[in-house]
């Protein structure tokens, strides 16, 4: 009941008249893109929760979602380790316990590729400012080998040469070790809550390092609209684009691409919530992982939203003329007003004459693409961008039938469903392909969309199946028709 009055604040219509000169809906999303700019208290909070309950898909479509909260929750052991290192550090267990989930699943001897160990996941260097003991030996191999040389009398004799090769092992690691990796981790996590100023903070540092934190917190200190006495890391988040805030948001996109910490402090917060499910109704908890399974991609865990949302239910055009029997029936045409709303039909069916079919989608399919181009237009307009102009959206793709798209790979299957299209950003201006992920990133993010690379150049783009209703409705504005 709390997300859907969230929504219900979330998607409040705006009333007032756009005079852009271009397609400017009624139903708009509070926040995005530009709307970002001093983003109210209130509003803030609604985008936290819905990016919190979107880190659902991250965390549920790991095959040891399951396991990993049934050890986290169900071990006596490590329950009582958890509870100790509460009363020592003064965190909340069930914190302490999200992060021993999302960074190993409970996994006492989990390491990383990367050299983080143990169910807490704590780097060497970190490991020795929190007290713990990893402590290294050398060791030596010997090996022996007969290798020729010459005697005194030039005759070739045999000789045994040994050689002593030096390794090192590891005699003692506290990482692997919960009883001492867990309370000092707690320990460590309370002193960066001290040393920031907010719990907030501390659960980012864990993930991305203290410096990282620093510099991000004086950046946000020293953005434009942010209050002094709420510098916190949603805040951070969700006040910068590529318009403004420009070097807070340069620094957000630089730690995403590195590690996604920035979304660190959202995923420990769903985490938690998701523990106590796991707690409260174990059943609940497993019927909610099974919703995140792919329909599609079943030996490997969902690859993307759109192989969640999308089921095989939902790929019932098979061929042309299951389009045509069902026009003006789920599927609508796509309006071809470029300059008015933002895109241009660029579709190239194998046969001319299926050109009217194939541009065809499903009516929040359509609304999502008017409403993803005018979100990239306002924001590319308020960039500014020095000699650069506002081109349509190319759409490449929109309802495509099974008989074309089965020798094209999973990812074209997903059109037969006409809930998703294509758009090609090979041919546009740099400031606006910036324009045109920020948007995507910014409805993806909190649920409302998914998408996936489909080439270099290609990207596949579908709403969410709970807001496809609130998508229609832009495609029935933008048409003409009356909405409710």
């Amino acid at each position: 009941m709390k997300l859907s009055a969230l929504f219900l604040l979330f998607l409040v219509p705006l009333t007032e008249a756009g005079s852009t000169g271009y397609f400017t809906p009624e139903h708009r999303v509070s926040g995005i893109g530009v709307a970002r700019d001093d983003i109210s208290a209130e509003l803030l909070n609604a985008r936290t929760d819905l990016m919190i309950q979107a880190q659902t898909f991250g965390i549920m479509r790991e095959p040891l979602a399951v396991p990993g909260a049934k050890r986290i929750t169900g071990d006596p052991k490590l329950q009582s380790i958890f509870k100790e290192a509460a009363q020592k550090s003064h965190l909340p267990s069930t914190l302490i316990e999200a992060i021993a989930y999302l960074e190993s699943w409970g996994d006492a001897k989990a390491e990383s590729v990367t050299g983080p160990k143990g169910i807490m996941q704590i780097s060497g260097a970190t490991a020795r400012s929190m007290g713990l003991k990893v402590v290294q030996a050398t060791r030596y191999k010997v090996t022996r080998e007969r290798v020729p040389v010459k005697s005194k009398s030039k005759k070739t004799i045999y000789k045994t040469v040994t050689h002593r090769t030096p390794y090192t092992v590891t005699v003692r690691d506290d990482r692997l070790v919960p009883a001492r990796a867990v309370p000092a981790a707690a320990v460590y996590l309370a002193g960066m809550e001290q040393k920031f100023g907010g719990r907030d903070w501390a659960v980012f540092a864990y993930h991305c390092g203290q410096g990282c934190v620093a510099e991000m917190m004086d950046l946000t200190r020293h953005a434009r609209g942010i209050p002094k006495d709420d510098v916190t890391v949603p805040r951070m988040f969700f006040s910068c684009s590529p318009a403004w805030n420009r070097e807070l948001y340069q620094a957000i996109q630089q730690q995403m691409q590195r590690d996604y910490s920035p979304t660190y402090y959202f995923r420990i917060m769903r985490a938690e919530q998701l523990l106590a499910l796991y707690r409260k109704d174990p059943a609940a908890f497993q019927a909610l992982s099974r919703e995140y399974r792919s329909d599609f991609v079943t030996n490997t865990r969902a690859p993307h939203r759109l192989s969640v949302w999308l089921k095989r239910d939902d790929l019932v055009y098979r061929t042309c003329d299951d389009i045509r029997l069902d026009s003006a029936k789920r599927l609508v045409k796509a309006l071809d007003r470029p300059d008015y709303l933002g895109y241009q039909l660029r579709l190239s069916p194998d046969q001319p004459a299926d050109l009217e079919y194939y541009s065809e989608a499903s009516a929040s399919a359509v609304g999502t693409l008017m409403y993803v181009a005018y979100e990239t237009r306002r924001l590319f307009d308020e960039m500014h961008p020095h000699g650069e102009h506002f081109q349509p959206l190319p759409v490449t793709s929109l309802v495509t039938p099974a008989d074309h798209t089965t020798a094209a790979g999973k990812e074209q299957m997903m059109h037969c469903s006409g809930h998703v299209f294509d758009i090609d950003y090979a041919g546009l201006p740099p400031a606006e392909q910036e324009a045109l992920r920020f948007v995507l990133d910014d409805l993806g993010w909190d649920g409302f969309l998914g998408f996936v690379e489909d080439s270099f150049d290609s990207i596949h783009i579908g709403c969410a199946p709970t807001e496809r209703d609130f998508f229609a409705k832009v495609f029935q504005e933008a048409s003409g028709q009356k909405t409710e």
